[in-house]
């Protein structure tokens, strides 16, 4: 018999992976956590039936989410990440020497713990020194911070169930407070490529542009997730993402990535003419 990991899309659109074995299954006090060995793509993390990552692909999420911001801005010391309790953003950032110390709000421990122990290689970031996890509702964590961090990177959910609150306009104000003068935010925008994503990603871009100065998308080619077309926002009031590249001083750094590079950096902001919208 085979058994098959499968997603719906859209209302018209499935997608399927074949899986070898259903490793475990958890059901915690704000999801259903679900583990997969997948014959092409490794292990699967799903949560509520959607797939979080998996171990073939995950590498350009993190690395493109976490590589951006510390291109730009190689002075970031104070890192705050919302979310990312798998620990990919965690393992990407405790790369960098130069960082001091990383805030980790995970509204669901359930998530942390089956990564660590399904996911060894992924969460390896929780055990650096500088790191600290607050199992709190990241949307109540950030309200009383003001000019704390160098970086908050937004590593949500879907903008439905437990992470619908962080796709909030309240929630992008509270991070621009929290963050430095000279702060990023980074958030995963999810897809424009299907019309029922499109709508809610371009009322989030509108709702970061009306409060930080400057306000870009960009894209990765992600091939598990939805259209396999992938976008992320960049917010500051100080950095421009593409003219202030400090793209010398991080290649000098030495960190081998797979997928991303300063090149690519320059081009993930070009959008196709139908994203015009995001620009």
């Amino acid at each position: 018999m085979e058994l098959w990991y499968t997603e719906n899309h859209t209302e018209n659109v499935r997608f399927s992976i074949k899986v070898d074995r259903h490793l475990t299954s958890i059901t915690s006090e704000f999801q259903r956590i679900d583990v997969f060995e997948s014959y092409e793509f490794g292990r699967l993390l799903v949560l509520d039936g959607y797939l979080m990552l998996t171990e073939k692909d995950e590498y350009i999420y993190h690395e493109m989410i976490t590589h951006i911001p510390m291109a730009v801005n190689p002075g970031i010391r104070n890192i705050l990440l919302i979310g990312a309790g798998d620990g990919g953003a965690l393992r990407e950032l405790c790369r960098y020497d130069c960082i001091e110390k990383i805030h980790l709000a995970e509204i669901d421990k359930a998530v942390v713990d089956t990564c660590k122990e399904y996911f060894p290689k992924l969460a390896v970031g929780f055990n650096d020194p500088r790191v600290t996890v607050y199992y709190e509702d990241g949307l109540k964590f950030i309200r009383d911070k003001v000019g704390v961090y160098d970086l908050i990177i937004v590593d949500s959910t879907d903008p439905f169930g437990v992470g619908e609150g962080l796709f909030t306009k309240e929630f992008y104000g509270n991070c621009n407070k929290s963050l430095a003068q000279d702060g990023i935010l980074i958030n995963q925008h999810e897809s424009v490529f299907y019309d029922e994503y499109a709508d809610s990603m371009e009322k989030v871009h509108e709702k970061i542009s009306s409060l930080f100065k400057i306000a870009a998308v960009y894209q990765a080619h992600i091939p598990t997730y939805p259209s396999g077309h992938w976008l992320f926002g960049f917010a500051s009031e100080t950095f421009d993402p593409v003219k202030d590249l400090k793209a010398q001083q991080w290649n000098n750094l030495g960190i081998k990535t797979r997928y991303y590079n300063t090149e690519l950096h320059k081009g993930c902001f070009a959008l196709p003419n139908n994203y015009s919208n995001l620009r």
